[in-house]
């Protein structure tokens, strides 16, 4: 019994070592358990304290052996052991509740992907590939390791948080661009401090994303491999500014509100006027979204932006749009959508409906018009052999045809020689239109662009999720580049990618 006990004694740092080490949520269970056992410990020392004071004297030549062997400097020494154990039990408590891990988490996933591209001829894994300022359908945010980093600053609803969510290749950090337009390779996808002003009621500060659509950025939040069209095209993206944010007294409706600058833009606009003069982008972007729970199955979502964003402008200075013979290098911005979740069992529902313009934004140096529609159904069910498993189907459209197209996330020239298309997403006018143009194409339309897109999920764990995609695009116009330099009407892309979320 006295061997048992000073066992039990010394194995107790060993047990306080990787409670202390983890920062996960399961550190205060893990204190509770070490209280539970510093506390049997020390009733079962209670107990052989009782019976070696009750035990009655035996004669010194009995032969029958004493069950309990405790000295008294052995007794202290247990003492000393149990109190010592406390101090670091209490220690830790401590630390978990008020020290600078306290209100701490660290999650994230990688999502390594492997690709094959029609048109382009190419496949291949695709991870943490950077290339700032590029961004197609086929890889948009997936392929990258995603951190997300909170700290929460005491305890309760009104408890203040910071956070800071770093993807430091395909989020939309890659995107951002300083006051002159430049893209800086930033790693943030978002960064925000979150200030509660009731238990319905918050403030947001950073870098924050859109409030547009029924879809996220994480690819382990996605029912399918890649995003949307609407999400990938027509959505506004990142904002930094200051949100609010609040919910009704019963829950069913949630009111957010934002003021920033121009979607991906760290700064305000600065644009090159003739002569070393500037224009600055002084308006800021106006956002807003009303969600209403219609039910714990049905969420129903409504959504605005209006401001003003940057010209698209492969001009020198002074010049602007497309046709660099436009004067303003800004141009007003209106976009709005709905969108539904309907979540039924094992079935989920989603659909999203799309308007936008930008002054000055097309081809011809008109307005950019573009609207579209994304309907998306996923059902999940157990198999034999593969366990838990999914199926999702999705039908995207969206049509850019107004003025020759274009948008804020509609750009030509990025990629090849025709500064008239985007040829590695599709957008832009018929290179046979271009070709036949007496006055640059200035007559000719933008694209059509839909998309068919099918997955199959697989969750062989709890923390992983493997994705098989068919897709095949379509344009109204020859705009998709070959690996020949012809074009092509349509594409298709096989991927597939594991996610590993922790």
């Amino acid at each position: 019994m006295k061997t048992n006990l000073i066992a039990a004694l010394a194995l107790a740092p060993a047990l306080l070592l990787p409670a202390y080490a983890s920062a996960d949520p399961t550190t205060d269970a893990e204190i509770g358990e070490l209280k539970k056992a510093l506390s049997a410990l020390q009733q079962r020392l209670d107990a052989l304290e009782h019976a070696k004071a009750t035990q009655p004297s035996l004669p010194v030549a009995s032969t029958v052996p004493d069950p309990v062997q405790l000295s008294r400097e052995d007794v202290d020494a247990i003492h000393q052991q149990l109190s010592s154990q406390q101090l670091k039990v209490d220690t830790l408590e401590d630390a978990a509740t008020t020290g600078p891990l306290a209100g701490l988490s660290v999650t994230g996933y990688l999502d390594p992907v492997y690709m094959y591209n029609r048109v382009q001829h190419a496949g291949g894994f695709h991870f943490v590939n950077q290339d700032p300022g590029v961004y197609d359908y086929y890889n948009s945010s997936i392929g990258d390791v995603y951190l997300d980093i909170k700290k929460t600053f005491g305890v309760g609803p009104l408890a203040p948080s910071a956070e800071v969510v770093i993807e430091p290749n395909r989020g939309a950090g890659a995107n951002l661009l300083n006051e002159k337009g430049g893209f800086g390779g930033n790693i943030f996808t978002q960064a925000d401090v979150s200030m509660p002003l009731s238990t319905h009621t918050t403030v947001l500060v950073g870098l924050l994303p859109s409030l547009a659509g029924y879809e996220a950025q994480p690819s382990n939040t996605m029912l399918a491999l890649t995003h949307n069209l609407l999400y990938d095209f027509s959505e506004p993206a990142s904002y930094l500014g200051v949100e609010w944010r609040s919910f009704s007294s019963d829950y069913k409706y949630l009111w957010q509100v934002m003021i920033g600058n121009e979607q991906l833009h760290t700064s305000s606009a600065i644009a090159d006027g003739s002569g070393g003069s500037t224009k600055s982008d002084n308006v800021p972007n106006l956002s807003a979204r009303l969600d209403y729970t219609y039910s714990t199955a049905l969420d129903l979502g409504v959504s605005t932006t209006l401001g003003r964003q940057s010209v698209y402008s492969p001009c020198s200075s002074g010049s602007y749009g497309y046709q660099c013979d436009g004067t303003q290098p800004f141009g007003a911005y209106l976009y709005g959508e709905t969108d539904l979740t309907y979540i039924w069992g094992k079935s989920q529902y989603n659909a999203q409906l799309d308007v936008g313009t930008q002054g000055h934004g097309a081809w011809n140096g008109g307005n950019a018009r573009w609207y579209g529609i994304s309907l998306q159904a996923h059902r999940t069910w157990t198999a034999p052999l593969v366990g838990k498993m999914g199926a999702t189907l999705r039908v995207d459209y969206l049509d850019d045809t107004a003025n020759g197209g274009g948008g804020p996330g509609i750009v030509y020239g990025l990629s090849g020689t025709n500064p008239s298309v985007n040829g590695t997403s599709g957008f832009g006018i018929d290179p046979s239109c271009l070709a036949q143009s007496s006055d640059n194409g200035r007559e000719c339309k933008g694209a059509r662009r839909a998309d068919f897109t099918a997955d199959l999920l697989f969750y062989p764990a709890s923390q992983t999720i493997v994705k098989f995609e068919y897709r095949h695009d379509w344009a109204s116009n020859h705009v998709f580049e070959t690996s020949s330099g012809s074009y092509s009407k349509t594409n298709d892309i096989f991927a597939t990618t594991l996610i590993y979320s922790f």
